[in-house]
């Protein structure tokens, strides 16, 4: 099933009007679902949607709170999120640290007490259209065995690079440091697909494809095994040193996923001597990635970034694919 991107727009609308979100602030986020969707992150769009409008039924989201500044450090503000809609707090954030970076070539923007961002790579794409390359990420409840345990004790810590092209597809690379997140997690449980790698261990302590298996045991598999779990754990930290908010064991002494830790990095490359230059390269190494052979000839390779903007012009065209189940559920919110 196929639904038309403003239809789904309009829907994300309504419903976001209803609990309280109005005007602009409607306008963007019902935006950055949408988009989510259009790009082909479905978990993080439609998907998500009706995760979201409980967390404002349970009140660990506050419509009607905004993010502040409270204090600056140079090319460096922490801001308080003040339990705000997470993806409108991400967006001004993001969009800070972008007016940063015009002014400072740098600019640092690092969030606390904040909800869920919903699909990060909205935020690495704001940079990208201002021609900054774009660094961001969050903690997150714990939801990770670290490497050689059983019970989680870290995030999957989302992670988003993001460098401008010029006329070519973005490099966007959107990543949590498990091999799946949580939401694709669940959509192969729905569907009763096996996913296409290993992704996390189940009741037995055996590597599995089984999501429905993984989402029992919450032992998602960290990316590169012990590498990811490290890197989980510096992302951690240094979000909540950087904003002065929760770490992921903080975030999970809460009831519910929320007062989470962020940090948003710009950097303007049209203050750069060799900015020009640096495209240049860009593009040479791009093109050379994608000449590598493929081990399937069905399947061509191509960087992060790339399939996305194929995805975005065929749902565009078609439709945007959404499962039914979901698209019922948030048209009877």
């Amino acid at each position: 099933m196929r639904v038309p991107y403003e239809e789904m727009k309009q829907e994300f609308l309504r419903v976001l009007n209803k609990y309280g979100i109005t005007g602009d602030r409607a306008e963007t986020s019902a935006t950055l679902f949408v988009n989510a969707s259009r790009d082909g992150i479905y978990t993080h769009g439609l998907n998500r949607f009706p995760k979201f409008i409980k967390s404002i039924q349970d009140g660990s989201v506050d419509v009607n709170a905004e993010a502040e500044v409270d204090m600056r450090l140079g090319m460096l503000e922490r801001w308080d999120g003040k339990r705000g809609c997470g993806n409108l707090n991400a967006y001004r954030c993001m969009q800070r640290a972008i007016e940063l970076a015009h002014e400072q070539t740098i600019g640092v923007v690092a969030l606390r007490n904040t909800n869920h961002w919903m699909r990060p790579g909205n935020y690495g794409l704001m940079a990208i259209e201002e021609n900054c390359i774009g660094i961001l990420w969050t903690n997150t409840v714990p939801n990770m065995p670290p490497w050689g345990g059983r019970d989680a004790r870290l995030g999957n810590n989302p992670v988003v690079f993001a460098v401008p092209t010029g006329d070519e597809a973005p490099v966007l690379l959107d990543v949590a440091v498990s091999m799946f997140s949580y939401g694709k997690l669940e959509s192969y449980a729905r569907q009763g697909k096996p996913l296409p790698v290993d992704g996390g261990f189940n009741e037995q302590q055996e590597i599995t494809k089984d999501a429905g298996e993984i989402l029992k045991t919450h032992q998602v598999l960290p990316i590169g095994y012990w590498k990811g779990s490290g890197i989980s754990l510096m992302l951690d930290l240094i979000a909540s040193a950087l904003s002065g908010g929760r770490t992921s064991k903080q975030v999970g002494d809460l009831p519910t996923e929320t007062e989470l830790s962020q940090v948003f990095i710009a950097i303007d490359l049209n203050h750069l001597p060799d900015g020009e230059d640096f495209a240049r390269r860009v593009r040479e190494t791009l093109s050379d990635l994608q000449t590598s052979a493929p081990v399937d000839p069905e399947r061509p390779v191509y960087y992060p970034g790339k399939n996305m903007m194929r995805l975005r012009a065929e749902n565009m065209e078609k439709g945007i694919p959404v499962e039914e189940s979901v698209w019922e559920t948030v048209k009877n919110l």
